[in-house]
């Protein structure tokens, strides 16, 4: 972890004794779920920390460590663990039923509040994932384009299934996963981010094209940053030609602003996918966007229409009554912006703190991001990467090239043994946290970074 040798080194030998009742854990997990975890966000070397429950913007491991935590539900925690208005919503309706095999009216206030909020929303469907609420959006556009080609980013995610496996880490071309067949692949047309001659080439070339699909803030949580300019452009560009333009907005939604990020930049696109915060923090995602597209879904009194040009969408827990009042607990709690606003300025404060910890122990390392998110890349100095500025121009790959990743889990380690879960690269403010808070993270951090410096981390 962070330096060579035969035996661990410092911070290992200190993490694996803090964190003592984990490890047991992850041995037995090894031999039950496939390499031990539930995600694949979630490998940490030299194993993860096990956590037992949550309170606002902290966590408890089962150790009993009192951890400040920045991963808050994968982002989908915007109002903290267990808000009270979100935890008694929810438990009302689990009195009342937690599948009720039907229709139901929150359904109706969930998806009010949805198109109400959301610039680009004029009809929703919801979906059980941020991944389903993509592959829907996809087959949406191509039914109501008549045609199959979609326009995906170098580095921007948009979940699991196979059509969004291609251009996720580098080598673009290369599917960032085995088990996806070459004709799903071929379906998506790679282009660099922030590059709108890029996209007018393709578009010019073809016209087989039915969407192009980015994620609004910036390839993988803004570890690419998205240039503003260029989101304008590409609605100008898609627009001209009849090329539905999709944000994929599963991580900024309600998040940069009630609207999102296409409110925050002022950019409507003609879908928007969305999960996480939408859910109040429990399962649950949707496709929101013009009504002549959404309304593809809908059913009609013509059988030929209902069984041939209709497009079909199901899913067992599709607006979960439990979720959708968890959801709407939420939205209504940060329709007015004021928890964004807050959350963005203490982003802001995060990434400058933590920026100065780096600069007075020294270490090469840079954090950066937009909204009340943020992305730490370490070595820019030795790998010669920049990650000022607005544009994915400077060098996209750098950005998703981490040669030394046992640093990354070192540093990951350090700051946890020091109260904080600062998952790496990137992660996630709440409305929730406090300055005290944000004072303590950038202490431990300092302490982390100098505990990585005895041990010739960053020589």
């Amino acid at each position: 972890m962070g330096q060579t040798g035969a035996g661990p080194s410092a911070i290992e030998q200190a993490y694996r004794k803090h964190f003592a009742a984990s490890a047991k854990l992850f041995e037995k997990a090894q031999q039950l779920i496939p390499g031990g975890i539930t995600h694949d966000i979630r490998h940490t070397l030299p194993f993860p920390p096990y956590i037992e429950r949550g309170r606002g913007a902290r966590k408890w491991s089962v150790e009993g460590h009192d951890l400040i935590d920045y991963w808050v539900g994968h982002g989908a925690l915007f109002l903290g663990h267990l808000h009270p208005a979100v935890v008694t919503a929810v438990k009302a309706q689990m009195d009342r039923g937690t599948h009720l095999g039907g229709c139901h009216p929150l359904e109706v206030r969930w998806a009010e509040l949805v198109t109400e909020l959301v610039p680009s929303a004029e009809r929703v469907r919801f979906t059980q994932s941020g991944t389903e609420a993509t592959q829907l959006a996809l087959r949406l556009a191509r039914a109501a384009t008549a045609k199959e080609k979609v326009v995906k980013f170098e580095g921007h995610f948009h979940g699991w299934h196979d059509y969004a496996t291609v251009g996720v880490k580098p080598p673009y071309k290369a599917p960032v996963s085995r088990g996806v067949p070459a004709e799903a692949l071929e379906q998506m047309l790679l282009c660099p981010p922030n590059d709108l001659e890029a996209v007018r080439r393709v578009l010019e070339a073809r016209r087989d094209v039915a969407a192009v699909l980015l994620e609004a803030g910036g390839g993988a949580s803004g570890t690419i940053p998205t240039d503003p300019a260029f989101l304008k452009g590409l609605r100008e560009l898609t627009a001209a030609r009849g090329v539905l333009l999709i944000f994929d907005e599963v991580i900024t939604g309600f998040r940069y602003a009630p609207g999102g990020a296409q409110e925050y930049y002022g950019v409507t696109p003609d879908l928007t996918t969305l999960a996480k915060i939408l859910a109040g923090g429990l399962p649950g995602g949707a496709v929101a966007g013009r009504g002549d597209v959404m309304d593809l879904l809908a059913f009609r009194d013509d059988s030929t229409w209902n069984r041939h040009q209709r497009v079909a969408h199901a899913g067992t827990f599709n607006a979960n009554p439990v979720c959708a009042v968890a959801g709407i607990a939420t939205l209504e709690l940060i329709a007015d912006g004021q928890a964004q606003r807050r959350a963005n300025q203490l982003g802001g404060a995060l990434r400058a703190g933590l920026n100065g910890a780096a600069e007075r122990v020294g270490a090469d390392l840079r954090v950066y991001g937009e909204s009340s998110c943020y992305n730490i890349f370490l070595e820019p100095g030795r790998l010669g990467v920049d990650v000022n500025g607005k544009t994915g121009r400077r060098d996209h790959t750098a950005l998703q090239t981490y040669p030394n990743i046992p640093l990354y889990h070192a540093l990951r380690c350090a700051v946890l043994l020091h109260g904080v879960d600062l998952p790496l690269p990137h992660g996630w403010l709440s409305a929730v946290h406090t300055e005290q808070e944000l004072e303590q993270t950038i202490a431990a951090f300092e302490k982390a970074l100098r505990m990585m410096q005895e041990e010739g981390c960053f020589a």
